[in-house]
């Protein structure tokens, strides 16, 4: 499963691989801003506590319920 952490003003950090070297990769509105080395990078350019993971639930197959009818 992928992850993924979003925050204010559109960014986003997702991992990635640059060169064979694992980096996290922040965006911000889809556009590349920089690829960090580490966390202490990525705090630059966003604050690590208005970050949030984003959680894929897993889907079923059939499932046809909604929270609102």
């Amino acid at each position: 499963m992928d992850r993924r952490w979003v925050g204010p003003d559109g960014y986003e950090i997702v991992p990635a691989y640059r060169r064979d070297r694992q980096v996290l990769r922040v965006r911000r509105h889809g556009r590349l801003v920089a690829d960090c080395l580490s966390v202490e990078e990525v705090a630059r350019f966003v604050d690590l506590a208005d970050l949030c993971e984003v959680i894929a639930l897993p889907e079923r197959a059939g499932d046809t319920r909604t929270a609102v009818r």
